[in-house]
């Protein structure tokens, strides 16, 4: 069976990064896709702000921390632009600002859970757009957004927290918010990345690296 060009070209794309990228974040296996996050850790997010650092507690939602654990351990994060800042309500990023990154990871969505936590101020949860559809959209509450436990939206009931920021809360508080008025478009940011964000708002605020600092249990 013969490719179209252009989803050739993309798989080409993804052996490349495969090959010459870290696999964990192009190529995951099975068995990286089932490890089971501590009990507990300390992730530090150094960003163009400065740095913070979240308490993740997989109790709140297992598949979720197992998840994060994967992604900031390997620093999927990297180059990750705010891209949504919302005054009173979250900061949001996800979005790698690489679309090949991305599309790997699009497709390996997580179950929904109930939600444990509560979404209060510099509580960390995954944002979604309907049933099964977490991935690597995160944002941080910027008030107590208790609506948020048991908001019905897109059939599925509440955001469960992953974490909760223990450090560097106001890092998050000063990030870039000119732009609320006129969020970036997602279908762009998927297929252009960071060039579509560079170009069109590029006084957001990103991320520059993520690291797991301290882990308890397992």
């Amino acid at each position: 069976m013969r490719l179209h060009p252009i989803l050739g070209g993309l798989v080409a794309a993804c052996a490349v990064a495969a090959c010459s990228q870290n696999a964990a974040l192009y190529d995951p296996s099975p068995e990286m896709l089932r490890a089971v996050a501590p009990d507990s850790f300390l992730a530090q997010v150094r960003t163009s702000e400065g740095a913070f650092t979240v308490k993740m507690r997989r109790h709140w939602s297992p598949e979720g921390v197992d998840r994060v654990h994967h992604l900031m351990s390997n620093d999927f994060y990297a180059g990750a632009r705010i891209y949504r800042m919302v005054d009173g309500f979250v900061a949001q990023w996800g979005y790698s600002g690489d679309p090949v990154r991305d599309s790997v990871w699009r497709d390996h969505t997580l179950p929904d859970e109930p939600t444990v936590g509560s979404n209060v101020r510099g509580v960390v949860s995954y944002a979604r757009g309907g049933p099964e559809s977490r991935s690597f959209q995160l944002f941080v509450n910027l008030v107590d957004n208790l609506r948020l436990d048991s908001l019905v939206s897109g059939g599925v009931r509440g955001y469960p927290p992953i974490g909760q920021i223990v450090e560097g809360l106001e890092v998050v508080d000063g990030f870039y918010s000119a732009y609320q008025a006129r969020t970036p478009n997602q279908d762009s940011i998927r297929i252009q990345g960071n060039d579509y964000l560079r170009r069109e708002y590029p006084q957001l605020d990103s991320i520059v690296s993520t690291e797991v600092l301290i882990r308890w249990g397992r």
